[in-house]
């Protein structure tokens, strides 16, 4: 899984400027969907319906708010809740030899540092090494801020002000013209002080707090150096599949390309003809080729699903120094953050097994990252729970041949807690119907994105839609074209029965624990991932510096 892709990044999704071979390769040998989809528009809840087959808001891995959207503190104490099945504990159960080597982003510990009650060990993953929050612009010493970067320049403005109040304050006093009492100047400093310490201590130090590497439970280098991390992950990667190559395994390498800072290595500066963006997207290529060149070495090509996807789609805002830092999204519109618009939820589907799926195949029917457990539970023997609800479909008769239509009929878009999209897979005449009841509103106007505020917004700063916009994906993939009763004679018809969808759907919703809400998403000093000396001293060069 690649983080914040692109799905038009790819050679073998139409992408000419930008040489991905070896991904290529895995599309001609394999299977490729063109309408593969995330549940989710941006990374914690995207990854959570992953592994669990489940929308996000069934685990709570949906957010109530427009500000923590994603987990965005390792100190904070919201995660993916330990009652839920992955398809890392499914397989575990059955014999599989489970690794976890990348990024995590699904939280980490609950009420005390080491309770880890989120941790990719408490999730079905018998080893685990990455990064468990993710590369970050802020893991880069010196980058622009990443995380919450404006509440950031709001709050130095507002510190200077209130620093300087004491001193206007001693004003009226050295001039004589009245005594402003000390007790009143000394009380406004210390207030001061205590503002700046209360956000500088968490903002302060995003680096430190969040880029850590861990191996298993214990932290090897805090902070992350974030130019080697990558290069230490496909060793970690590699390692894996060495030591269990003669039994079951499975192995869920979780790539820190392509987000920001985007550190890139050696030959592969400046190679593309995309910029560093570009640049990250070929050295992302080379270790999916290392990968492959692994289990061809090792002669576990044919008895091996390989399995390559995005988190969610390329994301629009992100720059480096003013240039463009995201991926390419193809033809379709919006991008990571998006709500349902289609280019922050279409993603990169390849599988391929040599010996199981006809090579070559190109399949256009709406997937999603969900069906991968029910998918990995027939492969692999396991049992899905059946205690709740699994949105996911196994993939496999669709990727065998033996049916021509996917299972899914709709598939719900959220953003946040807030539905955002409803698609319609109508089967009869193979159309896909796609209504939006609420679109974020971009900045500036007329743009393509969020750029005044870094991610749009789920409520608030949105448009609604009465009634909803009405797309025919299947001939306007790019979204351009609303339908309307004049142009489509259906349009009533397939709005009725989308609400009726709408409705079922919400009655199987079942309220769950709000894992990104406010007080949970805050940073706790308490829970903060530590190494070398006892916290806040912490730091550490580590096993593999």
């Amino acid at each position: 899984m690649a983080d914040d892709l692109g799905v038009g990044d790819l050679g073998c999704y139409g992408n000419t400027s930008v040489s991905t071979p070896n991904i290529d390769r895995l599309a001609s040998e394999g299977v490729m969907l063109t309408q593969h989809l995330a549940a989710a528009s941006v990374c914690s809840p995207s990854r959570a319906a992953f592994l669990t087959g489940r929308y996000p808001v069934r685990s709570g891995m949906a957010s109530p708010n427009n500000m923590y959207r994603d987990v965005m503190w390792l100190g904070g104490s919201g995660g993916l809740p330990s009652n839920e099945t992955t398809f890392a504990k499914m397989l575990q159960h059955r014999g599989y030899r489970t690794g976890l080597i990348g990024k995590w982003h699904l939280g980490m510990s609950c009420a005390s540092r080491g309770d880890h009650c989120a941790h990719p060990l408490n999730h079905g993953f018998d080893f685990f090494y990455g990064m468990p929050l993710g590369l970050l612009g802020d893991c880069s010493a010196g980058a622009w801020p990443e995380v919450h970067h404006r509440l950031r320049i709001q709050l130095w403005v507002t510190s200077a002000v209130l620093a300087t109040l004491p001193f206007l304050l001693l004003v009226p006093r050295l001039a004589g013209w009245f005594p402003v009492p000390w007790m009143l100047m000394a009380t406004s400093g210390f207030l001061a002080a205590l503002f700046f310490l209360s956000w500088f201590s968490s903002y302060g130090f995003v680096r430190r707090w969040n880029c850590i590497i861990m191996r298993d439970h214990d932290v090897i280098q805090q902070p992350a150096d974030e130019a080697r991390a990558a290069g230490l992950m496909l060793s970690e990667a590699l390692a894996f599949i060495d030591r269990h190559k003669r039994s079951p395994f499975l192995l869920f390498l979780s790539f820190l390309h392509v987000h920001t800072p985007l550190p890139t290595r050696g030959n592969f500066v400046g190679r593309s003809k995309f910029g560093a963006y570009g640049d990250n997207v070929e050295e992302l290529d080379w270790m999916v080729g290392k990968v492959l060149a692994a289990l061809d070495r090792e002669r576990l090509t044919n008895q091996t699903l390989v399995y390559f996807t995005s988190d969610n789609g390329g994301r629009l805002e992100a720059e480096d120094g003013g240039v463009r830092a995201g991926g390419w999204n193809g033809v379709y519109r919006g991008g990571s953050g998006m709500g349902g618009w289609e280019g922050g939820v279409r993603v990169p589907g390849i599988f391929r097994w040599p010996t199981v799926l006809e090579a070559g195949r190109v399949i256009e029917e709406p997937t999603s990252l969900m069906d991968l457990l029910p998918t990995l539970s027939h492969v692999g023997g396991g049992i899905l729970p059946q205690d709740r609800v699994i949105d996911g479909q196994n993939l496999m008769p669709l990727l065998e041949g033996h049916v021509q239509h996917s299972d899914h009929e709709f598939l719900f878009h959220y953003c946040g807690i807030f539905l955002h999209s409803i698609r319609w897979h109508q089967r009869d005449c193979n159309t896909v119907w796609k209504a939006h009841y609420v679109t974020p509103n971009v900045s500036p106007e007329g743009s393509d994105s969020c750029h005044g505020d870094s991610v749009c917004a789920c409520s608030g700063d949105v448009t609604h839609h009465d009634p909803p916009l009405l797309f025919d994906i299947s001939r306007d993939p790019a979204e351009s074209r609303p339908l309307n009763p004049d142009n489509e004679a259906l349009f009533e018809a397939v709005l009725g029965k989308m609400s009726v969808a709408m409705r079922k759907h919400r009655a199987t919703i079942t309220p769950a624990p709000r894992q990104l809400s406010v007080f949970n998403a805050l940073w706790k000093p308490w829970l903060q991932p530590c190494c070398g000396a006892a916290f806040p001293l912490c730091g550490c060069t580590g096993e593999d510096a």
